[in-house]
C-alpha cells in the first residue's frame, strides 16, 4: 500500500525554521529530479534494446517463413499462346500449360528464363542464363597501356588497328567499299614480343566491350562445361555489342586434333570445336571482334586459321636495332637517366632480345642505381643489368638442358 503525504516522515523536525524547511525540501527536491532523469535515461536504453530485438525477431520470422516456403523450379518460355503460356521445366523437361497475368505476359518472352512453384505457375522472371566465370572475364576498367606505350612493331600496330579498332568506330567506310570488315586476328610470336600489350592498348583506344580471357580457363573437367562457358562468352559479347574479344594462349583450347582416346583431349576438342561454331557458324556473329595470341603457331589446327575465322594472321617478331632502342626510350621515359646513356649502343647492345627483357634490363638499371644510392642510371648500370639478366638465362637454359 502506497503511503500517503502524512505518512511521510518529513526531513526536518517541527521546530526548524520555515527558511529550513524551504532549503531541506529543495534539495529533495534536487535529487527526485536526478533520480527522475536517471530513471528516463534508462527507460531510452530499454526501448533501444527493445527495437533492436524487435528488428531481429523480425528479420528470424521472415527467414523463417522463407525457408519452410516451398522452393520454386526454373523452366524455360517454349511459346506464348492464347490458352496460355507453354513452359518446360528444366531437369525432366515436362512440358506445361499455365496461365499468367497480362502484365508479367508483356514481360517474358520465348526462350526466357522464369521460377514457377509446385503448380508450375510462373512466379517470376529470371534473368539471362549466363555463367558468372564469363561475366567475371569482362574488363570493366580500361587498363593504362595505349599504342605509344608499345614500341618495335609499328607495322603490326597499323594492322590491328586496321582489323578490329576501324570496323568499330567507321563501319561505314566498309559498307561504302561493298565489303565486309575483317573479323578476327591472330598475333603469333615469341614470348615477351607485345602481343599482350597490343591486346591492352585496343581495349584502352575503343569504346567497345572488352573481354579477356586464357585458353587454360576454357579447359575444364567436366564435359560439356568448356562449351557452355564459350557459349556464355559470346552471348555476353552479343548483349553489349559492340565488343572485342581477347583470346590469350589460344594453343590451349585450339591445337590440331589427334586420335587420342582420353576423356581430356576429348573436352578440349568439343570446347575447340563449340569455339569454331561461334567464330564462323550459322548464326551471324554480329558487331564482335575476335583478337587471339599464341606462342606457339606450329601447333594450331588448320581450322582456326581459315578466313573468316581469322582474317588477319600478325607475326610479331622480335624487334630490331630500331625497335629495341625505342623500347628502351618508352620505358626509361620516367627513369632519371644519366646524360652518357646512350640509347643506340643499347640497342645494339642487346640483340636478339624481347621487349619484355628490355623492359626488366630498366628496371634492373634502376636497381643498380638505388644500390649506389644514386639518383641518376648511368651507361654502366645498363649493361651491368644486360650482363645479370643474360647470365640467368644462361643458367636457366643450362638447367633445363641438364634436367
Amino acid at each position: 500500500m502506497t503511503d500517503t503525504v502524512d505518512d511521510v516522515e518529513l526531513p526536518y523536525d517541527e521546530d526548524s525554521s520555515k527558511q529550513d524547511k524551504i532549503e531541506t525540501l529543495q534539495e529533495r527536491l534536487e535529487v527526485l529530479e536526478s533520480q527522475n532523469e536517471e530513471m528516463r535515461d534508462k527507460l531510452l536504453d530499454a526501448n533501444a534494446e527493445n527495437n533492436k530485438y524487435q528488428q531481429k525477431l523480425e528479420r528470424l520470422t521472415h527467414e523463417n517463413k522463407k525457408l519452410k516456403q516451398s522452393p520454386l523450379f526454373v523452366a524455360t518460355v517454349q511459346e506464348l499462346t492464347d490458352e496460355g503460356i507453354i513452359i518446360k521445366q528444366h531437369g525432366n523437361n515436362q512440358e506445361a500449360l499455365t496461365e499468367v497475368t497480362e502484365e508479367m505476359r508483356e514481360e517474358i518472352e520465348p526462350d526466357d528464363r522464369v521460377a514457377v512453384n509446385n503448380s508450375l505457375s510462373i512466379v517470376k522472371a529470371l534473368d539471362d542464363e549466363t555463367d558468372v566465370r564469363a561475366r567475371v572475364m569482362q574488363v570493366e576498367e580500361s587498363p593504362g597501356v595505349t599504342y605509344g606505350d608499345i614500341g618495335g612493331i609499328k607495322e603490326q600496330i597499323e594492322e590491328v588497328r586496321e582489323t578490329v579498332e576501324m570496323p568499330l568506330k567507321n563501319p561505314g567506310m566498309f559498307s561504302d567499299i561493298g565489303i565486309e570488315p575483317p573479323s578476327g586476328v591472330l598475333l603469333h610470336g615469341p614470348p615477351g614480343t607485345g602481343k599482350t600489350m597490343l591486346a591492352k592498348a585496343v581495349a584502352k583506344e575503343t569504346d567497345a566491350t572488352f573481354i579477356k580471357m586464357a585458353g587454360s580457363e576454357l579447359v575444364h573437367k567436366f564435359i560439356g562445361e568448356g562449351a557452355k562457358l564459350v557459349r556464355d562468352l559470346f552471348e555476353l559479347a552479343r548483349q553489349h555489342q559492340p565488343a572485342v574479344i581477347f583470346i590469350d594462349e589460344i594453343d590451349a583450347i585450339a591445337a590440331k586434333r589427334t586420335e587420342s582416346k582420353t576423356s581430356g583431349d576429348a573436352e578440349v576438342q568439343r570446347t575447340m570445336m563449340q569455339l569454331l561454331s561461334e567464330m564462323d557458324g550459322f548464326e551471324d556473329r554480329g558487331e564482335i571482334r575476335i583478337i587471339a595470341a599464341t606462342n606457339r603457331f606450329d601447333m594450331l589446327d588448320r581450322a582456326i586459321l581459315r578466313p573468316g575465322r581469322f582474317d588477319r594472321l600478325i607475326e610479331v617478331p622480335e624487334p630490331d636495332d630500331e625497335g629495341r632502342e625505342q623500347i628502351f626510350q618508352i620505358h626509361t621515359r620516367a627513369m632519371n637517366v644519366a646524360e652518357d646513356v646512350d640509347y643506340e649502343r643499347l640497342a645494339e647492345l642487346t640483340s636478339g632480345t624481347s621487349g619484355a627483357d628490355i623492359k626488366a634490363v630498366c628496371t634492373e638499371a634502376g636497381m643498380f642505381a638505388i644500390r649506389d644510392d644514386r639518383t641518376d642510371v648511368r651507361m654502366s648500370d645498363f649493361r651491368e643489368a644486360y650482363d645479370k639478366i643474360r647470365n640467368e638465362d644462361e643458367d636457366k637454359t643450362l638447367d633445363k638442358t641438364f634436367a
